[in-house]
């Protein structure tokens, strides 16, 4: 019986098993997408239909069910049949010490945004870290299924996400922390512009590193951006961002 088991689906595709690597024993592409929909599905028995769904979609042509058979036989043969558990439903059997990386990112994300949310800025580190790192590496590549997108979707979010907590953690932490608040969050606005928190993070990071100036001009290159591109203001946050710089700059 397997003990531990690690399964990388962001990146480079790996399934450690004990510490050793299964994935050559997986039957080619369409086994592989099988394969991490039963991991990212596992805990409950799926119906062979929503597997013919899983691997060919849609419109999958008749002959897509003889083919599930087929994969299932080699996939039970790869990594043992007391592994694929049913006949009619289908249950992957992976032990509780399974740690799967895409999991790990959203969980990741989750931690980070709760240590924010309590003001425990050294504890988001970590968390951030993984959310971001695992989530920026490409999901499942080279293979294509409408759940594979779905995915890589909730993927970049959750990149996105961890890249806000690195920001917040830096800004929240201060002094040496606030030149990383500062790079992370010119990050976030390049990859996601009309995402208002990196360009608050960036503003607050900038006025305490003593540079209200360009602070102030990261407001209003914001601002022009919703204007022209979406006709709106900033955000109330935002704005009240940019009226206690001003303040400040008056003094």
């Amino acid at each position: 019986m397997w003990a531990t088991a690690r399964i990388q689906l962001c990146g480079r595709f790996v399934v450690d098993v004990d510490g050793a690597r299964m994935e050559a024993a997986l039957p080619g592409r369409r086994g592989r997408v099988l394969f991490a929909y039963l991991v990212l599905h596992r805990g409950r028995p799926l119906p062979r239909d929503e597997l013919l769904m899983a691997g060919w979609g849609a419109d999958a042509p008749t002959e897509a069910r003889s083919a599930l058979s087929v994969l299932l036989s080699k996939l039970r043969h790869g990594l043992g049949a007391e592994r694929l558990r049913g006949r009619t439903e289908i249950e992957l059997l992976l032990p509780q010490a399974t740690f799967v990386d895409a999991e790990a990112a959203l969980e990741g994300a989750h931690r980070a945004e709760s240590c924010i949310a309590e003001g425990r800025w050294a504890q988001a580190w970590g968390p951030a870290g993984i959310a971001y790192h695992v989530a920026t590496r490409p999901f499942l590549t080279g293979l294509e299924a409408a759940w594979i997108d779905e995915w890589r979707r909730r993927l970049e979010e959750v990149r996105l996400r961890g890249l806000e907590c690195f920001a917040a953690a830096g800004l929240g932490l201060g002094g040496p922390a606030l030149a990383q608040a500062e790079e992370r969050a010119r990050m976030l606005t390049e990859l996601a512009p009309y995402r208002e928190t990196g360009h608050r993070i960036l503003m607050e990071a900038l006025a305490r590193r003593g540079n209200v100036a360009e602070a102030l001009r990261a407001y209003e290159r914001l601002r022009i951006l919703l204007r022209e591109e979406l006709g709106i203001a900033p955000s109330s946050p935002v704005q009240a961002v940019h009226q206690r710089l001003l303040q400040s700059a008056d003094r």
